[in-house]
């Protein structure tokens, strides 16, 4: 008995200690770089990160901050080149983290592939615990234990396109996966370089869902699928409305993939890799446009985001707090996001390792980190 009760102190000193962690911190930003995970804390409006990277010298392509719960949980893809890649889990703000005794992302012996990265973690947006997982190759896994332990999407990874899919420069990487709040059997994925595909049934069937998104670089510019996509975001306020930054080109979508309309008309360059929409305000997205393919460095080399509150009719630059003179710091596709917050806290880290934070949606901006590895992906969130 003596025993038990000494446990049970001790599991509730844990749970205090979580508790004091979470209740200290008001925002919580995840850096993933090519040499591992950084982590900040902001606290009473100040920022700190704490003093070591997690995961060393692995590559994090891929967090999510999943907030569904009381406790919140991280999720992190990493890869490491001696061990191969694999998620973790922190039930504590990034103070520890576990890996499953078995691969939480596997491809099946049948299949005949083996896991490369993991590029996406996506917590579902209407089914509690459900946790799905983008990877390389490219395929869609579905997890129902927060992340513990996932499961291969076959309908897709066994679609009648797959043999036709090539991958892109970054390889062929299912980088994409968005969720309806109004109906869990509603996900859309992005892969590049074989475009969008949606499914209405909870993924026992699979659709492409391109109309409208060109790909300049096939011979037939408008293809059912082929298209290079490199980010897909949803609106915050009108779910059916979409928007999709392509290798060439920024679209909308007004009817969830169904057809897309080219919105790029007053951006600097229409290439680029992010897109993020306000998690709050409808019409309100934001891009970093990069100058060209064969030049991949930010639009006539200046640090900055453009934004739209007119759903694409019209685009402003947001500069102020960034540098102003020439600068070669490209954003990747998950490099930038928002917080949830209204005003919304706005995120991004680019090739030459710095990160920049915007608290007031965009309007004006601080750099929080500068020297960091290639910052491969940004995620932040309310916690406290």
């Amino acid at each position: 008995m003596l025993g038990c009760r000494l446990t049970a102190v001790r599991n509730q000193d844990v749970e205090d200690d979580v508790a004091e962690v979470i209740g200290m911190t008001e925002v919580l930003l995840a850096v993933g770089t090519r040499k591992g995970l950084f982590i900040g804390r902001r606290r009473g409006g100040a920022w700190e990160f704490d003093e070591s990277p997690y995961f060393n010298a692995q590559a994090v392509y891929s967090v999510a901050i999943d907030t569904r719960e009381a406790t919140p949980r991280l999720l992190a893809g990493g890869d490491s080149a001696h061990w191969g890649p694999s998620v973790f889990h922190s039930d504590d703000l990034g103070r520890s983290w576990t890996e499953p005794a078995q691969p939480a992302v596997k491809f099946p012996q049948d299949t005949g592939a083996s896991l490369e990265r993991v590029w996406q973690l996506h917590p579902a947006a209407a089914e509690p615990g459900v946790v799905y997982a983008g990877t390389e190759p490219a395929a869609l896994y579905r997890s129902e234990d927060r992340g513990e332990s996932f499961e291969l999407v076959r309908p897709l990874w066994e679609h009648p396109t797959r043999s036709k899919w090539v991958p892109g420069g970054g390889g062929e990487g299912l980088h994409t996966v968005l969720t309806d709040e109004r109906d869990p059997r509603a996900v859309t994925v992005a892969v590049s370089t074989a475009g969008v595909f949606r499914t209405l049934d909870g993924g026992a069937s699979w659709s492409p869902a391109n109309s409208g998104v060109s790909a300049v670089f096939l011979p037939d510019p408008n293809p059912e699928f082929g298209q290079c996509v490199h980010k897909v975001a949803r609106d915050g306020a009108d779910p059916d409305r979409l928007y999709l930054q392509n290798h060439w080109g920024v679209y909308r979508s007004d009817d969830g993939g169904g057809h897309w309309t080219d919105i790029g008309e007053g951006l600097p360059s229409t290439f680029g890799f992010t897109v993020v929409a306000h998690p709050r305000r409808g019409d309100t997205a934001y891009v970093f446009p990069i100058n060209a393919d064969s030049d991949r460095v930010p639009a006539d080399r200046r640090c900055r985001v453009y934004r739209t509150a007119d759903a694409g009719k019209s685009w402003e630059p947001l500069s102020a707090g960034l540098p102003q003179g020439d600068h070669y710091g490209t954003v990747l596709r998950d490099a930038m996001c928002h917080d949830g917050a209204d005003p919304a806290g706005v995120y991004f880290g680019n090739r030459n390792g710095e990160v920049y934070a915007s608290a007031d949606d965009g309007d004006s901006w601080r750099q929080l980190a500068s020297h960091l590895p290639d910052v491969l992906c940004v995620r932040a969130a309310v916690v406290g």
